[in-house]
């Protein structure tokens, strides 16, 4: 009886434990089809002034007056990107002049500059609407040195005297002890209560890369208990760190992609650098992916970095977002790209959003590669190979089931072409960008040519040659043209003699 019972609990857990492995797949699958639009709230859009306490426009240090209702203002513009979760930093209760979100008073309370908790769920409802997710920044390493907790004699262990960090908003925060079993209980309470009083679909755990693992690991499950399907991100502060254990042994689906970020400022900040060196960045990362950006809040800005090699914004944003939207990973994008903005540092990097110097060429694109991805699945889950390159161009494949697709991306000065094989006969390539078509030469081969700095996006489809019915439509109405001109001319001759 005893064997018969032990029998029956191992089956029980072995099941149970392939189901979780089940869900675990499905929610990192549904992740890879995500497209990310990053927000500082404070630094978006004001759309309550009647919130402005706090704002400074004249101090960057300050409130600038970003606020919920602005995003909610701004929903049907993220449709149009193409955009299917944004990403909010922290919003909770801040100490004055904790714009950024990091110096939490109350974990439990929602930052009065910001809006009130009906502003956040109505955001979040519309959203849905939309099919868009939203994601909250939880600050899990810290809090703000005025927290009450700080100065509870009770409560001196929840804290650690270590704060080497270097980040602006360092000196206002003291680090907790996630080791203490009431810190840990803490935190996972105050992420509980901002998912029963809202209907948020994920954190971005702040800095995950400075956090305990051990507290990592309980938080996260516990997370996931509560509801399998909820996102959890991973911000990593330090782009040196170690994060291969996040993904390991923590249930955090996704992490900053640190490596890919610095190879494609590398590669697309100048003309001519091999797009070549990003395969070979992918193949070093332990990440397969993860989450793909070019900037952040902290960083120079994208666009500010290849301008200041005369690069020109539509052109280059166009061969980064034709990578990043096509390559493994989850698509990252900050605010403001779209339009796009400068930024020398952190500080003008955080501007808030000049919406009146919109770029229409550079949103279209956002929305047309976007589209892409959202219809081809293949370019969200596919095997990802790299099958030739001549100078600065590249080309890749992805297959997945019964599709294959190219991406020819040339980064290069002037036209490059490379020749591809293994396609059927009878096939041609068409692409979606440019409407390039791509037939089979006499030796077999599909030859791809690109001008200078110019993506596109193939796929595999019958050869149908030249559609004759409609070359002949044309020169009928041109012939039909000419004659009409010859008649009247003639009748106008008649007239006049």
């Amino acid at each position: 009886m005893k064997k018969m019972a032990f029998l029956l609990v191992t089956i029980v857990l072995a099941t149970l434990t392939i189901e979780s492995i089940v869900v675990a797949a499905e929610e990192d699958e549904q992740l890879q089809e995500e497209i990310i639009y990053n927000i500082v709230v404070d630094r978006y859009n004001n759309g309550d002034y009647s919130l402005d306490k706090q704002v400074r426009v004249d101090d960057p240090t300050a409130y600038q007056g970003g606020d919920l209702q602005g995003i909610i203002a701004k929903l049907d513009t993220f449709d149009e990107l193409g955009s299917t979760t944004l990403t909010l930093s922290p919003i909770m209760e801040n100490a004055p002049d904790g714009y950024h979100g990091y110096w939490i008073e109350d974990l439990f309370e929602l930052e009065e500059q910001f809006g009130t908790m009906e502003d956040l769920n109505t955001l979040v409802e519309e959203a849905h609407k939309r099919d868009m997710k939203i994601v909250l920044e939880f600050v899990i390493n810290y809090v703000s040195a005025s927290h009450p907790l700080v100065t509870d004699p009770e409560k001196s262990d929840w804290f650690s005297e270590s704060n080497d960090l270097t980040a602006d908003w360092a000196d206002g925060i003291v680090v907790l002890n996630q080791d203490n079993e009431e810190v840990e209980d803490y935190l996972i309470e105050a992420a509980a209560y901002w998912m029963e009083e809202t209907n948020i679909d994920g954190f971005k755990l702040h800095a995950a890369d400075q956090a305990s693992e051990s507290f990592l690991e309980n938080f996260t499950t516990h997370i996931k208990g509560l509801d399998p399907d909820f996102y959890l991100l991973g911000d990593i502060l330090d782009k040196d760190a170690d994060t291969e254990h996040l993904k390991e042994n923590t249930a955090i689906q996704a992490i900053d992609n640190n490596m890919l970020f610095e190879s494609m400022n590398d590669v697309f900040s100048e003309a001519g650098n091999p797009v070549s060196d990003l395969y070979e960045a992918w193949e070093d990362n332990d990440q397969y992916g993860g989450l793909l950006y070019v900037d952040d809040k902290y960083t120079k800005r994208f666009t500010q970095a290849f301008a200041e090699n005369g690069r020109n914004a539509l052109t280059t944003w166009s061969l980064a977002l034709t990578y990043m939207y096509t390559t493994p990973g989850v698509p990252s994008i900050f605010q403001g790209s779209e339009i796009p903005m400068y930024g020398a540092d952190a500080e003008e990097a955080q501007r808030i959003v000049q919406f009146n110097s919109g770029d229409s060429d550079l949103k279209e694109f956002h929305n047309r590669i976007s589209s892409l991805r959202a219809n081809f699945p293949v370019l969200s889950y596919g095997d990802f190979e790299i099958v030739g390159s001549s100078g600065a161009m590249s080309v890749f494949k992805r297959t997945y089931e019964d599709e294959t697709m190219y991406i020819a991306i040339n980064n290069d000065e002037e036209s490059q072409a490379v020749s591809v094989t293994g396609i059927d006969s009878g096939m041609q390539l068409r692409g979606y960008l440019g409407d390039n078509i791509v037939r089979e030469n006499d030796r077999g081969e599909f030859k791809i040519g690109l001008a200078r700095e110019k993506a596109e996006v193939f796929v595999i489809e019958p050869d149908t040659g030249l559609n004759w019915l409609f070359i002949g439509f044309v020169a009928g109405v041109f012939l039909l043209f000419i004659i009409v001109i010859f008649m009247l001319s003639r009748k106008q001759k008649k007239q006049s003699v």
